[in-house]
């Protein structure tokens, strides 16, 4: 498992690369489609910013599901461990599922947000 967070840290690391060249290369004052050269087509560096939002946006809700799930199996293998415990256990499951979702959602939407000022 630490390998795997290491790996996701490192590609989130590389994959936002792109979109900090973009953000240091665009002057403040330009203009709203200076992403676009004299012949229509959008740079490279638009592309790979692109690319990067919509990947992180791909690893947010991967990484969301996950979190979910992980949370789910656990609390269905504590009530089949404890039936009793059943009641007390499911609204915080419902409640901690909520919250990853929502910062899920907010993930995604940042991402998605960054794609629609870039290009």
């Amino acid at each position: 498992m630490d390998k795997a967070i290491k790996i996701l840290v490192v590609a989130f690391v590389v994959l936002s690369f792109p979109c900090c060249l973009m953000a240091a290369d665009t002057p403040q004052e330009a203009p709203a489609h200076a992403n676009i050269t004299e012949k229509g087509e959008i740079s490279t560096g638009t592309g790979l910013a692109v690319g990067g939002a919509c990947i992180g946006a791909g690893l947010a809700a991967i990484g969301g599901g996950y979190a979910i799930a992980r949370v789910g199996g656990h609390c269905i293998e504590s009530m089949a461990r404890q039936p009793e415990a059943a009641g007390s256990m499911f609204a915080p499951m419902i409640v901690t599922a909520a919250m990853i979702e929502g910062a899920m959602l907010f993930s995604i939407v940042v991402a998605l947000i960054a794609v629609l000022k870039i290009v």
